[in-house]
C-alpha cells in the first residue's frame, strides 16, 4: 500500500478523502468530534511538506443524490475550522473554477452526487480535475468501492493517508504477528453479523469470549431455553458450526455462564439475575452475570492482544451496562496491545470515559470487521 512516504505534495493541490460522518445535535453541532480530529496528522503533514492546498472530500448520511440541508457539511467545517485555526469554507460546486480560495476547502457531502455510491467514472474525473494528487484517509469509507474512494484514485497518483495506514497495518498485525496470548471479544446482536470474525479468529485466538444477544443462538444450538431473549433464528445453525470448529481447531470459544435478565427492553424493567443461562418464558437475556464478567475480565487482562468488537449486553440502559463496562475496563487495563474495532464498542469506551487507555481505537466498524475478516477494501486495495 503506498503512503504519503510515497507521495510528491510539494506545491500541488492535494484531494483528500476523510471520513467525516459524524454524529450532530438538533441545531448542528458536532457533538463527537473523534473522527474529525482523526484526520489532523495527515492534513497537517501534508501542509508541512509543501502541499499548496488541500481539498477534502467526506459524506455525512445517506442523502441518495438529494440536498438534504440537515446532511450539509458546513457544521462539520466549521469545526474543522477551529480545530486548524483557519477558515475551511465549503465548496457547493465541482467546477474546478468555482474552488473557493484557502489553504483547506471542504467539498459538500459527497453522497448529494448521484453517481457517488455508483463509482460513476465520470463524477471520479470530475474529483480528479480539482487536484494534482490523491490521498485516501478515510478509513471507515474504504470498504465501499465509491467514486471518491475508489474510481478517483485510478486517475491520480495516490497514497494512503496516515490514519489509513495506521489502521490497516495495527489490523492486519493482530491476526499476522499478535503477542500471545490473543483473545477475541465478539459482541452484538447477531452472530450471522460476525461469523466471519468469529471463522477468522478460530485460527489465530488463544480464547474467543462472547457476549450481546448473539449469545441466545449458541445457547439454543446447546440446547438451553432462551425466553423472550433475542434470538437470531438463522444464527443457530452458524453457532452449532462455530462451536463443533473451535473444538475442532482447539480455540477455547467461551460462553456466558449466567446472565441479566429483564422482562422488557427497559431501563424500568424488574431485573433478575440468573445463576446459569436457561431464560425462563417472558424473560429476556440483556447482559452478561457478574461471574461472566469476571472471567471474562481475567482472560483480557492477562492477554498479550485484544481485539474487542460488540457489547455485552444493553449497555445503554443503565441496569444492564455492567457486563460491557467490566469488559471496557479490562480492555484498558491490558499490558498487552489492545484494538477496539469501532461501532458500539467505541460507544461503550466513551461512555465510561475509557476510550484514550487503548491502543488502538478504529474510526471504522464496517470496514475494520471486513478487513479482520480477510476481505479485500476496495479504498485499500486501489492504493496498493
Amino acid at each position: 500500500m503506498r503512503t504519503l512516504d510515497d507521495l510528491d505534495v510539494s506545491g500541488k493541490v492535494v484531494l483528500v478523502r476523510v471520513d467525516f460522518n459524524v454524529p450532530q445535535d438538533q441545531d448542528g453541532r458536532v457533538t463527537d468530534d473523534a473522527r474529525i480530529r482523526g484526520a489532523l496528522p495527515t492534513l497537517a503533514e501534508l501542509r508541512e511538506k509543501g502541499a499548496a492546498k488541500l481539498v477534502l472530500m467526506a459524506h455525512l448520511g445517506r442523502p441518495k443524490g438529494e440536498r438534504d440541508p440537515a446532511l450539509s457539511l458546513k457544521p462539520i467545517a466549521a469545526r474543522l475550522g477551529e480545530l486548524l485555526e483557519l477558515d475551511v469554507p465549503v465548496a457547493e460546486s465541482l467546477d474546478p473554477s468555482a474552488l473557493p480560495d484557502g489553504e483547506v476547502v471542504l467539498l459538500e457531502n459527497v453522497r448529494y452526487e448521484a453517481g457517488e455510491t455508483k463509482d460513476d467514472p465520470a463524477l471520479a474525473a470530475q474529483y480528479a480535475a480539482l487536484a494534482d494528487v490523491y490521498v485516501n484517509d478515510a478509513f471507515g469509507a474504504a470498504h465501499r468501492a465509491h467514486a471518491s474512494t475508489h474510481g478517483v484514485a485510478t486517475l491520480l497518483p495516490s497514497a494512503a493517508g496516515r490514519l489509513l495506514q495506521r489502521e490497516v497495518e495495527t489490523l492486519n498485525g493482530i491476526l499476522a504477528a499478535p503477542q500471545k496470548p490473543l483473545v477475541a471479544i465478539v459482541g452484538g446482536a447477531k452472530v450471522t453479523d460476525k461469523i466471519g470474525v468469529i471463522d477468522a479468529f478460530l485460527d489465530t485466538a488463544d480464547a474467543i469470549l462472547i457476549g450481546g444477544a448473539m449469545c441466545f443462538p449458541f445457547f439454543k444450538a446447546q440446547g438451553h431455553a432462551v425466553g423472550a431473549s433475542l434470538c437470531e433464528e438463522d444464527g443457530v445453525a452458524v453457532a452449532r458450526r462455530a462451536l463443533d470448529d473451535a473444538a475442532a481447531k482447539g480455540c477455547r470459544l467461551l460462553l456466558p455462564t449466567d446472565l441479566v435478565l429483564g422482562e422488557s427492553f427497559s431501563a424500568d424493567t424488574t431485573v433478575t439475575p440468573l445463576d446459569g443461562v436457561d431464560v425462563p418464558d417472558g424473560q429476556m437475556g440483556l447482559d452478561v452475570g457478574p461471574r461472566t464478567a469476571e472471567g471474562y475480565a481475567a482472560e483480557i487482562v492477562a492477554a498479550g492482544t485484544v481485539f474487542w468488537n460488540g457489547p455485552m449486553g444493553a449497555f445503554e440502559l443503565e441496569p444492564f451496562a455492567a457486563g460491557t463496562k467490566a469488559v471496557a475496563e479490562a480492555v484498558a487495563a491490558c499490558e498487552g496491545t489492545t484494538v477496539v474495532g469501532g461501532g458500539d464498542s467505541a460507544a461503550a469506551l466513551a461512555q465510561f470515559g475509557l476510550e484514550s487507555r487503548v491502543t488502538h481505537l478504529s474510526t471504522g466498524g464496517g470496514a475494520s470487521l471486513e478487513l479482520i475478516e480477510g476481505k479485500t477494501l476496495p479504498g485499500v486495495e486501489v492504493l496498493s
